[in-house]
């Protein structure tokens, strides 16, 4: 299991005029959604770099194991990339985390940002590097993105302010203040860690989970390993994003609120995060409180620099 020791690395702000590097670490992607996303990136004022390479294909993935790692290794290392954000999920991440270069990506404090399976990666910079990075929209999701996730997704990268983020429908399902070190993602990436060199040690974070077209014995499933695991006992708060194609939310919640039910930390749901039409953007290792009684995500600081 990973610690959690590493000292907090901040990348630096975004701003107009900035080179984004795109990089492909899991599977192979739509090549058309792909343009439409970069013609929004170029929109909201930045460049768009296309390494070669990023086009290849080796069956579901986006080119072998080692192609892929020394593309986002490239990236990392080259000074005029700004910020790197991911073509697509899919499944590969995890295939790659022993390629990666993490001092050079510690040293480097760029932006990073994806979600889904990429979540295996963020995590991993975040134990391994203390870099801050970002859950949220990919360059292939942005094509048909909604005003309000690439809102929220200009200003994490952006803004030097401290983000607060509240839930659209939001549901206490325990109450409760409690603070700690935001992490987590999706909800199966993350339970496919546990055992692994690569599985974060969650104790005193706020952990977010959200996940897409899986029924609610699948959920039930993984989260009753990851408590099994020990995953839960030492978290300062649960949050709860979308789950979109899993089967009704309030089952979602009974199976949530049965298997937690005997931990003492907030739990609150309805958060606009993840596979959902609205996909807010969040920092992956910065300090927040959760606030379920208020319905709230208040972060200690900035998460750029």
């Amino acid at each position: 299991m990973e610690n959690t020791e590493t000292k907090i690395m901040y990348p630096a702000a975004l701003r107009p005029g900035d080179t984004i590097g795109i990089v492909a670490p899991a599977g192979a992607f739509d090549h058309m959604k792909l343009h439409r996303g970069i013609s929004v990136v170029e929109q909201m004022g930045f460049k768009v770099f296309t390494p070669k390479g990023l086009f290849e294909k080796e069956d579901y993935l986006a080119g072998s194991d080692e192609h892929r790692a020394q593309i986002l290794n490239h990236l990392f290392l080259e000074p005029s990339i700004k910020a790197v954000i991911c073509a697509r999920g899919g499944f590969g991440s995890v295939r790659i985390l022993s390629l990666l270069d993490y001092k050079t990506i510690r040293e480097s404090r760029k932006i990073f940002l994806g979600f889904s399976d990429i979540t295996a990666i963020l995590t991993t910079f975040q134990t391994r590097c203390g870099l801050i990075g970002f859950h949220g929209p990919m360059i292939t999701s942005l094509a048909d993105a909604n005003t309000e996730s690439r809102d929220a997704m200009y200003k994490a990268l952006t803004s030097n302010r401290k983000l607060i983020i509240k839930p659209g429908k939001g549901l206490t399902l325990k109450s409760g203040v409690r603070a700690g070190t935001v992490t987590g993602g999706n909800l199966a990436t993350l339970c496919h860690l546990v055992g692994t060199p690569f599985e974060p040690d969650l104790n005193g974070h706020i952990l977010v989970l959200e996940d897409v077209g899986e029924p609610h014995y699948k959920i039930d499933r993984m989260l009753i390993q990851m408590k099994l695991a020990g995953c839960f006992k030492g978290l300062s708060g649960l949050v709860l994003g979308s789950f979109e194609n899993c089967g009704t939310l309030e089952g979602i919640y009974r199976i949530v609120e049965r298997l937690f039910k005997e931990y003492d930390y907030p739990v609150l749901a309805g958060f606009e995060i993840g596979h959902g039409a609205t996909n807010i953007t969040f920092p992956v290792g910065l300090k927040a409180t959760l606030d379920a009684d208020n319905h709230m995500l208040i972060y200690h600081s900035p998460a750029v620099r």
